[in-house]
């Protein structure tokens, strides 16, 4: 694949972007990037009844966040603008007309009742219904008024596709389908094709639903005179369990969540480039830069690909760790918690030292980071929800405290002399770590987890660990 490819993301604005969607939209990119092509984006909305306010915009800044800017298309224009469906209804017009005058198109004269009784006709005698069986003998000029039809010449077709390789179908597959409606909009199967070839695409990567209808494309092709795309056909993104297809049930939601989640786009990338896709190798983590050089349709799997997105969440844990503290600042610069305003970025970058490698996604950041930042309340379920403090009466978990505030008294909060410390207090109080590290955890962070316990301390500064003590053993 070496001659630069034009590859289009079609996509209708009826509601948010999904995951199928977008790795639609990947692979064509990649592929376009590949070979120093050109990526398209192109608005379907001819199905004027199911567009949603907004949806234009909310695709444009779901392929922006994810980095996959395109080359043409409706806000930046291109050579063959229009790339809104609905702006182009003319051209689909002109283009219906030349099939009437090539004797491939007419004007279908039925009303819909008599279209249905054709349909229960044939379902009663248990036949498919082909409306090409039904065509007129004398159809009636084209004005616009009565939806257009194409002609079809019935025939066998095989074809190759990238993904599925060699497909055919007999020709109960073709049938004289509706070019353009009575009210002027085209359908789908017709200016998608007409868009096509005046964009001058050269793969056409879509998903599994659009086989069954090939042959009517490619007989629509053979009407015009023209040579198709290349054809590749992407597997079904299945549910969790890997039985059905991924439905918003199963967790198929908006792109943009992740977005709001705090996960990383070259994350997402990753992620959806590997449903279907892997390159040969044990690899699971890719920088955009290696989706781009790796990528090949070949390698593309034809069954449907697990949508599992615990994997999601360990691949973002990743692709956090492979980043530069600076980077990272940056980036979680809208999640922290409300009190870390009152702090400076070389104190917030100390605290995401600590915490890069136990983040899964931003959102996280406030719950792992709020005692860097505030005392938070007392909070006695610690004490009883831990097995091996529990065990322990009040007298003895405030002695043992005491203990050990005398001991962080004595120390200048660096982490080698905090180490030092708390593991000679190990030894003068005969206590394990489970119980003494707990115990000074709870009390200077009012969690029961945290970053290693030393590290921890030296950021959150002498004066506050102690102040925090004191008011733990005030309740105890």
């Amino acid at each position: 694949m070496n001659k630069p490819t034009r590859t289009r993301f079609a996509v209708s604005p009826t509601g948010f972007m999904h995951v199928g969607g977008v790795r639609n939209a990947l692979f064509d990119w990649l592929v376009a990037h590949q070979t120093g092509g050109q990526f398209i984006l192109r608005i379907e909305d001819t199905d004027q009844a199911r567009e949603v306010s907004g949806a234009v915009q909310h695709i444009q800044d779901t392929l922006r966040w994810l980095g996959l800017e395109w080359d043409e298309g409706p806000d930046i224009g291109g050579p063959h603008k229009p790339y809104t469906q609905s702006e182009r209804l003319d051209i689909y017009k002109e283009w219906g007309q030349k099939l009437v005058d090539k004797g491939r198109a007419y004007a279908d004269p039925y009303t819909p009742e008599e279209v249905q009784a054709f349909r229960d006709k044939a379902m009663s005698e248990k036949r498919p219904f082909l409306f090409r069986d039904h065509r007129p003998t004398n159809p009636p000029a084209w004005d616009g008024s009565q939806p257009l039809r194409l002609k079809s010449e019935p025939k066998s077709h095989s074809w190759h596709d990238e993904v599925m390789g060699d497909l055919s179908a007999g020709e109960e597959a073709v049938d004289d389908f509706v070019l353009i409606k009575s009210d002027g909009f085209p359908t789908y199967n017709f200016c998608h094709i007409i868009d096509d070839i005046l964009m001058e695409v050269t793969h056409v990567i879509r998903s599994q639903e659009f086989i069954a209808s090939t042959p009517r494309y490619l007989n629509l092709f053979e009407a015009l005179d023209i040579t198709p795309p290349t054809f590749a056909t992407l597997p079904w993104i299945m549910g969790p369990d890997g039985k059905k297809k991924l439905s918003k049930r199963d967790g198929a939601k908006d792109v943009m969540d992740y977005a709001r989640q705090g996960y990383l786009p070259e994350t997402v990338l990753n992620f959806l480039a590997s449903l279907g896709w892997n390159d040969g190798t044990e690899q699971e983590i890719f920088t955009v830069d290696e989706l781009i050089n790796k990528f090949s349709l070949d390698r593309v799997q034809r069954s449907g690909a697990k949508f599992d997105e615990q994997r999601l969440l360990w691949m973002n844990g990743a692709h956090i760790r492979s980043l530069s503290l600076d980077d990272l600042l940056v980036k979680v610069n809208d999640f922290w918690p409300p009190e870390a305003g009152n702090y400076d970025e070389t104190y917030k970058k100390r605290v995401l030292g600590l915490v890069q490698d136990r983040l899964k996604y931003f959102a996280e950041l406030p719950n792992l980071t709020n005692f860097f930042f505030a005392d938070l309340p007392v909070d006695q379920t610690l004490w009883t929800d831990n097995k091996q403090l529990k065990k322990l009466g009040s007298g003895e978990l405030k002695e043992l405290l005491e203990q050990g505030r005398a001991a962080l008294e004595q120390s200048d909060f660096s982490v080698d002399d905090l180490t030092e410390r708390l593991n000679n207090l190990l030894q003068t109080t005969g206590q394990k770590p489970g119980v003494l590290f707990s115990l000074i955890r709870i009390a200077t962070t009012q969690a029961s987890a945290s970053p290693g316990l030393a590290d921890s301390l030296a950021v959150i500064g002498k004066q506050v660990a102690l102040r925090r003590i004191d008011q733990t053993l005030t309740s105890l």
